[in-house]
């Protein structure tokens, strides 16, 4: 893309659908007369005088506790300088949108027009009452530091100048780790650090917080090194003046164990990172270009480890890590300020959480095969789901122990249950199914493990202790992939064509046979077949040689779906089996049933497919609340579509009374409570929230799971079999690494209540 073009897009994204990138959306109902008068006059006066009375009550009646300010004078924007509060404007309004999108942090932006550190002080103190944070961005040195510590002390808010801690806390995280892997101590290195501003300066101070030993870091700044004998320092500037009798960045670079860069893009020559010390690590975090080029510094020394400002490089040092989660611990607890020891938190967390496993939806969000802590993975990336619930506790904690927090947090649980809930999907039920299936993992066999994401998937899921994986396909094939991938944990791997199987593939055949000798099939054939992966796989299953199996990813459901049903059957009781899949929207966990199986059933069938369906979720920790849908709402139409799903309600009604169910009922009635309370009081749907969808026939089933995952971006889980006589569960086609993981959870959690109910 030619700059031109870059500038055209990002024109019209800033301009259209309307101008700017934020917006101001009600969080009350605003329909009526009597809306209004509570939202404001008269109601409103009521809250009003429950917070005179106790000043405290704004946090319960207001926005105030999840409300931060982003404040500029726009005398410092990143690569643009000093361009006035108006041309800041858009940058701040970014800055409002990432604390929504990553921690649910509502933002008003303000640009302020003082360049006077006294009436910007003034003028922030004037407005504070109105947030629970306030955020400083993008004010110049050295006022910014004045700004920022009166602020602090005349205001009873957490306040952070993002410029300066935000890249001191990601980058020390990532020190800490990098020193790690070059097995140095903090306390031993040479630093040096380019740049002298609010952000370098921070950095430093907070590296020296660690152990960074004053006497070991030399700075330079525009006119040179910092030094003790050169005239008119800024008393930020003489904190880190050193007595070392150098006087460039050439030669304060030699020997050098660290360099951080936070100045001007490629003053680092090939001579000058040749010169630093064996296994150098080079921060270049000059944006838009680095202080030394990526490709150019990996070429030059092998050793390095390096991060930069830059998303199109490996460790991004990148302050969304940071000031989102920060803020929102901060707030969480109501905490009086943003100190030392939540900053530290802050780091130690992030250190931590990049040595943990990766989750693969990260591992695609950044086209990896498989991230790993190491030289080119220091820090977590910024779209890790992980983040939110794993930084805000870190830092509520540390301003609990530190004495600046007014609302203490008492159920840890509970409290990240509410993190993982403001990641926009509802997660829970998938924690809930993984852990479960920890407790007692099962062997599964994966039928197709010579196809990557079925072999990453199956890595995952024993790395979690979710499952025992067992791979089939070419020997030779999943090897290869395997060492792709790093997957070097012992598995069994089984191909139903080789030689050594021929043996196994009798025995199963014999044992088809027997089910099948009165339906055509010969011995030959059944033991013809046990060549084919989902027959083999599936007698795995029907022996006890596996507990459950994961087929379908690169086959078309019918072509899966006949050896298994063959060969495993269905359970006793069942016509017909069916599938559901687990939706994870916006507004919770929806099963949409069936989705992939009967085109066409019956009331009666469609009745048994509702309480399949009402066991798996119960199966998967949800109470039912059940809704036939139709086009018609409770008889209105007299057509056969319709009488088949009022008969199928009435037989639920008869034969499974505990169930809570109704219909026929129009989609949007039966997703939306105050619809089927104002229309339809009698229903036995109201006062509960329907999660469970049961469609008439298997094109407004299909159809409707389909457009919800790719026009929503909803998460599925499925398609769930249900009433085979074993755990087989088939994929769709082409489905993700996360769908195979959960999916591999599901019919462990089915392996383990079967094996329950045979006890």
């Amino acid at each position: 893309m030619n700059e031109n073009q870059q500038r055209r897009k990002a024109l019209v994204y800033h301009a259209k659908p309307k101008p700017g990138k934020i917006a101001v959306v009600p969080t009350k109902r605003y329909q009526s007369q009597r809306d209004l008068a509570l939202a404001y006059s008269p109601g409103v006066a009521i809250p009003c005088q429950e917070i005179e009375k106790e000043i405290g009550n704004v946090y319960k009646y207001t926005n105030k506790g999840n409300l931060v300010a982003v404040i500029s004078n726009g005398t410092a924007v990143l690569g643009l300088g000093d361009i006035g509060p108006n041309a800041s404007k858009p940058v701040m309004e970014g800055k409002g949108l990432l604390f929504k999108i990553f921690a649910d942090i509502d933002v008003f932006d303000i640009e302020i027009d003082a360049k006077d550190p006294e009436e910007f002080i003034q003028t922030v103190k004037a407005i504070a009452p109105t947030f629970g944070g306030i955020n400083l961005e993008d004010i110049k040195a050295p006022e910014a530091f004045e700004i920022e510590q009166r602020l602090k002390e005349e205001l009873d808010i957490p306040i952070m100048h993002d410029d300066q801690h935000g890249t001191a806390i990601i980058s020390c995280a990532a020190l800490l780790n990098a020193l790690e892997l070059v097995n140095k101590k903090i306390e031993d290195v040479q630093i040096v650090v380019s740049g002298a501003g609010a952000a370098a300066i921070s950095c430093t101070r907070l590296y020296q917080a660690f152990g960074a030993q004053a006497e070991n870091i030399v700075m330079t700044d525009s006119k040179g090194v910092i030094r003790k004998d050169r005239s008119n320092l800024t008393a930020e500037k003489s904190e880190f003046a050193t007595e070392k009798e150098v006087s460039n960045l050439e030669e304060a670079l030699i020997d050098a164990d660290v360099f951080i860069g936070l100045s001007l893009g490629n003053i680092v020559n090939e001579a000058m990172l040749s010169s630093m010390a064996n296994d150098p690590i080079v921060f270049a975090m000059a944006n838009p270009d680095p202080e030394i080029n990526y490709d150019l510094a990996c070429s030059v020394r092998d050793d390095i480890i390096m991060a930069t400002g830059r998303s199109d490089h490996p460790n991004q040092v990148n302050n969304v890590l940071g000031f989102p989660f920060i803020f929102r611990g901060a707030l969480d607890v109501r905490a009086t300020k943003i100190n030392e020891a939540m900053k530290m938190a802050a780091v130690r967390a992030l250190a931590r959480l990049a040595k943990e496993p990766v989750p693969e939806q990260v591992n695609i969000a950044y086209d990896e095969t498989r991230l790993s802590f190491g030289k080119d993975y220091i820090i977590p990336k910024p779209f890790d789901p992980r983040l939110i619930v794993e930084i805000p506790p870190e830092v509520a904690k540390a301003a609990m122990e530190s004495g600046v927090a007014t609302a203490p947090i008492e159920d840890w649980n509970r409290y990240k249950e509410t993190l993982q809930g403001r990641l926009g999907n509802d997660q829970k039920l998938i924690r809930l199914l993984h852990n479960r299936a920890k407790t007692k993992p099962k062997k599964v066999v994966f039928t197709e493990a010579d196809q990557m994401d079925v072999l990453k998937a199956a890595q995952i899921v024993l790395e979690e202790g979710i499952a025992i994986p067992v791979l089939l396909g070419r020997k030779e094939t999943i090897q290869t992939l395997m060492k792709a991938i790093d997957f070097d944990e012992e598995v069994l791997i089984v191909d139903p064509k080789a030689d050594d199987m021929k043996s196994k593939r009798k025995y199963f055949g014999e044992i088809f046979w027997e089910a099948q000798k009165r339906k055509g099939k010969t011995l030959y054939d059944t033991q013809r077949m046990m060549r084919e992966r989902n027959y083999f796989g599936s007698m795995m299953v029907k022996t006890g040689e596996v507990d459950a199996m994961i087929s379908g990813y690169s086959r078309n459901y019918p072509q899966v779906i006949k050896p298994i049903l063959e060969t495993i059957g269905k359970a006793k009781g069942v016509q017909k089996v069916a599938a559901t899949n687990l939706m994870l929207t916006d507004k919770g966990p929806l099963f949409l049933s069936d989705t992939s199986i009967n085109i066409n059933p019956s009331a009666k069938e469609l009745a048994k497919i509702a309480n399949m369906t009402a066991r798996t979720a119960q199966m998967c920790g949800l109470t039912p609340t059940m809704a036939l849908l139709s086009f018609s709402n409770f008889g209105s139409n007299s057509s056969e579509e319709a009488r088949k799903v009022s008969e199928a309600v009435a037989y639920l009604h008869r034969h499974y009374p505990n169930l809570v169910v109704d219909g026929p009922l129009q989609a949007d009635f039966a997703t939306n409570p105050s619809m089927m309370e104002n229309s339809f009081p009698f229903s036995k749907l109201i006062n509960s929230k329907v999660n469970t969808l049961i469609f008439p026939n298997l094109d407004a089933a299909n159809i409707t799971y389909k457009l919800m995952k790719e026009l929503n971006n909803n998460l599925s889980v499925g398609p769930i079999m249900m009433g085979m006589a074993l755990p087989v569960h088939i994929l769709q086609l082409g489905a993700s690494v996360e769908e195979i993981v959960n999916m591999t959870a599901v019919a462990v959690v089915d392996a383990q209540q079967r094996k329950q109910s045979e006890a």
